[in-house]
């Protein structure tokens, strides 16, 4: 039997979690799905550009799991540029330490330690810049996807 596999630890959730090619549309397009740990990885190594020992350190895995992250993201990111495919980034077996919060209204984000909505996207809280209530969890939205089983720091 193997070990369980422990959540991957996100500094937050992506803020965007669809792309496709200009012109193109979406019922044409093959898609690729980047998962959350996937796209942390990306971010880490080559947005950041730490080395993979801190990097891994970081995400709670051993720099080998993250080592086949990042290659398998970049290869399915690789695909997405040459083939021309949408890219999803949605699902995945993760623990948010934070969260963002981002109003669809006005379009005012603000980054929280942990998620404050146990249901769906909506928070109880308002926009702190508008007032809208229509206030979205990125790291709730995120996991919405396919197997997606998310986790808040401290659930």
């Amino acid at each position: 039997m193997p070990r369980p596999r422990r959540p991957r630890r996100i500094y937050g959730p992506p803020r965007f979690r669809h792309f496709k090619p200009v012109g193109v549309p979406r019922r044409l397009l093959d898609t690729v799905t980047l998962t959350v740990d996937e796209y942390e990885a990306v971010r880490l190594a080559d947005y950041e550009g730490l080395d993979q020992q801190p990097a891994s350190e970081r995400m709670n895995i051993s720099r080998t799991t993250f080592s086949r992250l990042v290659d398998g993201a970049r290869r399915k990111l690789a695909a997405i540029l040459i083939e021309g495919k949408e890219l999803r980034i949605e699902g995945g077996d993760v623990d948010f330490a934070h969260t963002l919060q981002l109003c669809r209204d006005c379009g005012d984000e603000e980054l929280r330690e942990t998620a404050v909505a146990d249901e769906g996207t909506d928070t109880d809280e308002a926009c702190p810049a508008c007032g809208s209530e229509n206030v979205e969890d990125l790291a709730l939205a995120a996991m919405r996807g396919r197997g997606g089983r998310g986790r808040r720091q401290g659930s």
